[in-house]
């Protein structure tokens, strides 16, 4: 069984501020830091650090390269990368003082993904194998059709959510995994509590594990009629980029290693208290023999 996650890579500027910005006001930032991101990467990064072999595909620019050479010293496989003319993938990110962030997204190769490029990716893999997939790529659509005709298992992460989201084929993928506003998106909902929007979730798509995030109030996961929750481990926040990834990762991680969905998400709880008590994003996340 191998996994394959077609997915944004970024170049994550971090400026550190007293607080987000408001309209009409220029802030000094206290710091900048330069670093290899993306959901898509972080991602595969957190899957490889958890222990399971991981194939990575997605497109840069000549930008970019550092963020190959950093996913593969976690030995997450890159030749399905492609290096295209334009520039990589970028996130202006703001940091402020507890650990909250918000994020500016540049597409970049990101949203230059051709079919003939997921073609040749998904020709490496078979019946049962896993494709990963966040919304920050184009043509997912087409990736989880032919994913799918292939017998391969997906996973997705809706974010960022947007309209464009209702018009995938989600009755196709395996595993969903949302946070309180992608949820509540994506479940029809205007408000509610996390197990309604969870309940409604499961309803909504009775084929599909459901994994819901709640930041402090930690993560809930729903299948039929199987459902129960994960409260935090609670640490000092010093940065919480990429905390979803890192759930996300370990989830799956666990989940193909031979866990229950119980300890999988024990374990992704786990990595993202870790991940989310250091400074960075992929640099931040766990290894194995610290969530195991």
């Amino acid at each position: 069984m191998k996994v394959l996650n077609f997915g944004s890579l970024n170049i994550d500027l971090t400026f550190k501020v007293p607080h987000m910005v408001r309209e009409g006001e220029t802030l000094s930032s206290t710091g900048l830091t330069r670093g290899a991101g993306g959901k898509g990467a972080n991602q595969s990064a957190a899957i490889a650090k958890a222990g399971v072999k991981v194939y990575h595909a997605g497109k840069i620019g000549a930008d970019g390269q550092f963020l190959i050479d950093q996913l593969r010293s976690y030995g997450v496989n890159t030749d399905l990368v492609t290096i295209w003319d334009g520039p990589s993938g970028q996130a202006i990110i703001q940091l402020d003082e507890s650990g909250r962030n918000c994020i500016i997204l540049l597409g970049g190769g990101n949203k230059a993904i051709e079919k003939e490029e997921i073609d040749r990716a998904l020709s490496s893999f078979e019946k049962g194998d896993y494709l990963v997939l966040q919304n920050e790529i184009n043509n997912i659509d087409y990736l989880m059709r032919r994913a799918s005709e292939k017998g391969m298992h997906i996973l997705f992460n809706p974010a960022p959510f947007d309209e464009s989201v209702f018009a995938l084929p989600l009755e196709l993928v395996d595993i969903i995994v949302v946070n309180e506003t992608e949820g509540q998106g994506l479940a029809g909902l205007q408000n509610g509590d996390f197990e309604t929007i969870l309940k409604a979730l499961v309803a909504k798509y009775p084929a599909s594990e459901i994994i819901l995030t709640a930041g402090d109030k930690g993560s809930y996961y729903g299948c039929r009629d199987k459902l129960f929750h994960e409260p935090i481990i609670p640490v000092k926040a010093e940065d919480t980029t990429g905390a979803g990834d890192t759930f996300i990762g370990f989830f799956l991680a666990s989940k193909l290693l031979g866990f229950a969905p119980e300890e999988s998400l024990k374990h992704a709880t786990k990595a993202s208290s870790i991940a989310v008590s250091r400074k960075g994003a992929m640099v931040a996340i766990p290894f194995k023999d610290e969530v195991f």
